[in-house]
């Protein structure tokens, strides 16, 4: 897994060879949809990256902008008529804003679907995304402490 360090992310081996860096891949499909979806997938991303300064942008799955932190944090895919924001152990969070409105019947991911016009309440967001973070380093130490007890 690719980590932030002082600001700066690890290239990666298609990045080392000339190819475009997810975060290049992001901001041309933010540019490419040109409307209301680009608008707001940009929004989104800049609330992610407020919530935690040592988010790693992936592009993964054919085209998909994906934000992790010691694992996924959640996806930004964008539809016809809405831009998803999909949290990876969405399930096992705290939603008192009740802001996950789709994808409410999976064990595990939650999604926040926005339509055009919609406001984001960003106080709340950025609370989710910080506890989407807090999941991901506890269950990678929960990891680790159990690697080093079979050690």
């Amino acid at each position: 897994m690719k980590k932030a360090t002082t600001g700066m992310k690890k290239s990666s081996s298609k990045e080392a060879k000339g190819e475009a860096s997810p975060s290049q891949h992001i901001d041309a499909r933010i540019e490419e949809l040109g409307d209301w979806r680009g608008e707001m997938l940009a929004r989104i991303r800049s609330i992610i990256k407020k919530a935690d300064p040592e988010v790693v942008e992936e592009w993964k799955w054919r085209g998909v902008p994906v934000w992790e932190h010691d694992g996924i944090i959640c996806t930004g895919e964008t539809y016809k008529a809405v831009v998803k924001m999909t949290f990876a152990k969405g399930a096992a969070l705290d939603d008192p804003s009740d802001l996950f409105n789709s994808s409410l019947e999976g064990n595990t991911r939650r999604a926040i679907d926005f339509h055009q016009g919609d406001k984001i309440d960003e106080k709340a967001l950025k609370a989710l995304i910080r506890e989407a973070v807090e999941l991901n380093i506890s269950a990678r130490a929960a990891r680790s402490r159990k690697k080093a007890k079979t050690a």
